[in-house]
């Protein structure tokens, strides 16, 4: 009996160093040489402390920021709560949140681009369209006390474009946009 039972014991060993051990590290270590800042979470660090991830995206609500997508993970934005809502279109909770989401803008919901009151699939992305920024600069620009064209132009200069040209939509990472409209600010004092 022992003759069969012991390959079967030496082969889980085996797979189990392989596949639980050896490959983990030598994807981790892969990662950190190849791609160091996005293995260790893109992080954004200003004055010596983490201030956020490019990856992903911070609630915003003061008027001073550019707000970014409505968050359906956890208390928004919790990256170990990743996921979408799950609420269809004829669901009242979404039409509600819709509704409420809306009325921070101060304008009816036809004329607020969709991304700014839908939440992403992961609930955490930190990407909007230069559109959905583009919408926010007169509220941006009043709350800071700033000309409209310099909101524009920080929108304009941390617009990413297409991957390669061809792959996804032009988009502003949230984050970046708002630290540069701080830095600016406080430049201007």
């Amino acid at each position: 009996m022992f003759s069969h039972l012991r390959p079967a014991l030496v082969m889980t060993l085996l797979f189990t160093l392989l596949t639980g051990l050896a490959y983990p590290l030598a994807m981790t270590g892969l990662g950190q040489m190849l791609f160091p800042a996005q293995a260790n979470g893109s992080a954004i660090v200003r004055n010596g402390a983490v201030v956020g991830s490019r990856l992903i995206g911070q609630s915003f609500t003061s008027d001073r920021y550019v707000w970014g997508r409505p968050s359906a993970a956890g208390a928004g934005y919790d990256g170990q709560a990743s996921s979408g809502s799950n609420l269809g279109p004829t669901s009242q909770a979404l039409a509600d949140r819709i509704v409420a989401d809306a009325g921070r803008y101060g304008v009816p919901a036809s004329e607020i681009p969709s991304e700014l009151l839908t939440a992403s699939a992961s609930g955490l992305d930190p990407h909007i369209s230069p559109r959905a920024a583009l919408f926010q600069v007169g509220r941006v620009a009043a709350a800071r006390s700033i000309p409209v064209s310099d909101v524009e132009a920080l929108i304009d200069q941390y617009t990413e474009q297409r991957a390669l040209g061809v792959f996804g939509e032009p988009r502003v990472n949230v984050l970046a946009l708002n630290l540069a409209l701080d830095a600016r600010s406080a430049a201007a004092q």
